[in-house]
């Protein structure tokens, strides 16, 4: 295969849907020699935060002269960005070659009985694969959905686990209250390991430390009652944490000062004498593209991937600090499984005009039947349906000090994303 067709062949997979259980990945694995056996893997699960987290890990682990693979979903560009060493996607040959070797696999695991694996078995598959015949150092894993029958959950042991912020999403798959959502992410805890938990309501903590009472596994919360902020706005932050002093980190909002010390005590536990100095160099180098990410200053554009009632939270805590007396435009597209109507209540206040639009996937609400949702918050609102359309006119009617912000669904987030550089090139 070449690397489009390999593309195609893993696209033509989402066909499969969904598929909770990891038998048919144990098999996949056991084919391909149990790579996923090999690896050190910091696994990490969560609704919002996981992936700056990672992001942060990795980063600092890299700095630290470590090789580090990356594993993320789903990508906001390009395909390549779901796998990378080093904070270096994973080359389109390697795609190709190691996918075909994937498809002689699943031509065996079909003889056999198995089901046809899923899109994102046979992405994660191709991860870990990747990962071993690299010889990364250490892994970090982002959990996919859930966390107890998420393929990455194929591993016996991990590190360590790690926990962000767990909020309502997903509800149809994982659960409609908190405690179930919980008990889902807490199935990445492995029998006698150890997991870091970013700070939760009682009701989530609760749940985790049952889960790691029956496993005998080591919980961790992170406290951050020893944060103190020196600089927090749209360029970038400062803060103390007991014996840093100083970190700057480059990602907006305060919720990424906990990701970072959430990743930065993962990284302490891990390693033996770290650096203090190379640590805060690593938290300053780590970028993630899509969340809360200011793409131009004049007019200011943001994007934000807030897509759940914690994401827009975080978005609106720095819209209320830096641009509440700004003249705000609104671009948003969401999925029709979200809890769409608590997003909007929450964002659209802040906004003189609202355009909606349609993100590029099946689950997507059409930018007409958003609109309907909108005007109930806002009058001034207008839909379109092509994503590039509604930024070109976007940024043809604002002023040079006006502010643009772009949320909601990260598969919008990226074609926006792409469409911004280039217009403001």
């Amino acid at each position: 295969m070449n690397y489009n067709e390999a593309l195609n062949f893993i696209s033509e997979s989402h066909k499969f849907g969904m598929r909770l259980g990891l038998d048919n990945m144990k098999r996949l694995l056991e084919l391909l020699g149990n790579p996923q056996e090999k690896l050190n893997i910091i696994h990490v699960a969560g609704t919002n935060g996981k992936g700056s987290t990672c992001s942060f890990i990795s980063t600092i682990l890299v700095e630290c002269g470590y090789k580090v693979g990356l594993y993320t979903s789903p990508y906001l560009e390009t395909f390549t960005e779901r796998i990378r060493i080093n904070n270096e996607n994973i080359p389109e040959e390697k795609v190709a070659n190691i996918i075909s070797l994937i498809k002689e696999k699943i031509d065996i695991m079909i003889k056999e009985g198995y089901e046809y694996p899923t899109e994102f078995e046979i992405v994660t598959a191709m991860a870990f694969y990747y990962y071993f015949i690299e010889n990364t150092d250490y892994v970090v894993l982002e959990v996919g959905l859930g966390g107890r029958y998420d393929a990455t959950n194929v591993i016996d042991k991990s590190l360590v686990s790690v926990i962000t912020s767990i909020s309502l999403d997903h509800t149809g798959i994982l659960g409609d209250t908190l405690e179930k959502i919980a008990y889902e992410k807490a199935g990445i805890i492995k029998e006698n390991g150890t997991v870091f938990v970013y700070n939760q309501t009682d009701i989530v903590k609760n749940v985790i430390k049952e889960v790691c009472n029956k496993k005998n596994a080591k919980y961790i919360e992170v406290d951050f009652d020893d944060v103190i902020i020196k600089k927090s706005d749209i360029n970038y932050q400062s803060f103390d944490y007991k014996k840093y002093k100083d970190i700057k980190i480059n990602l907006i909002g305060e919720h990424q000062i906990k990701n970072s010390i959430l990743a930065l005590n993962v990284v302490e536990f891990i390693l033996d004498n770290v650096n203090l100095d190379i640590i805060k160099k690593g938290i300053e180098k780590t970028k993630w593209a899509g969340r809360i990410e200011k793409l131009s200053k004049s007019p200011l554009f943001i994007i934000d991937g807030a897509h759940n009632e914690d994401g827009a939270k975080s978005l609106q805590k720095v819209l209320d600090k830096n641009l509440k007396d700004k003249n705000m435009t609104l671009i948003i597209g969401m999925l029709e499984d979200k809890d769409i109507d608590t997003v909007l209540e929450i964002l659209i206040p802040y906004f003189n005009k609202v355009i909606t639009t349609t993100p590029n996937n099946t689950r997507a609400i059409s930018c007409d039947k958003l609109k309907d949702r909108v005007y109930k918050y806002n009058k001034n609102v207008t839909s379109m349906q092509q994503i590039e359309k509604a930024v070109e006119y976007v940024l043809e009617n604002s002023k040079k000090d006006d502010v643009i912000i772009c949320a909601g669904s990260l598969y919008m987030i990226g074609e926006v994303r792409k469409e911004v550089l280039k217009e403001c090139r």
